[in-house]
């Protein structure tokens, strides 16, 4: 594969990609998975129960994590974005850990905020949600901020 210059956002193989890129590309690529495996019966208990969005869908990926289609999709978008952010350089892949990361958290604050029970939770979320999200909000802002060196020196 070629390198292709476009000013400071590089389009890059895998052995010239920053650590950074490389970061961004494995969130996205676990976040696709993720997505995936939300619509695969058997993997996501109660499957038959899934519904678009609310705290009506009681399908769960694992038999833990309260999923939709709505956010099952949100997992899929998320992992698209991640995967071209690694793909065209280092600063979008710090922009998609960091936007991302706040994102989660937000998530996060509205899962601990929200009535889980009620129609507020669109999402939805659980408690094994929120606190999976309060992770992986920190581990990619962290990413992001921690890797930035990465991203000015590549």
């Amino acid at each position: 594969m070629t390198q292709v210059q476009s000013g400071t956002n590089a389009r890059r193989d895998t052995a010239t990609m920053t650590t950074l890129q490389k970061v961004a590309g494995l969130f996205g690529a676990v976040f696709l998975l993720v997505g995936v495996l939300g619509f695969v019966p058997g993997i996501t208990s109660r499957f038959g129960e899934i519904g678009f969005a609310g705290h009506e869908s009681t399908a769960e990926l694992l038999g833990l994590f309260q999923v939709s289609v709505l956010h099952n999709v949100v997992h899929l978008l998320f992992g698209v974005v991640g995967l071209l952010a690694a793909r065209r350089g280092p600063l979008l892949s710090r922009q998609f850990l960091i936007g991302g990361g706040v994102v989660y958290l937000a998530l996060t604050a509205y899962g601990f905020v929200v009535n889980l029970a009620t129609s507020a939770n669109f999402v939805p979320v659980n408690t094994a949600d929120n606190f999976l999200h309060l992770a992986l909000g920190v581990a990619m802002v962290g990413a992001g901020l921690g890797l930035s060196r990465d991203a000015r020196t590549a």
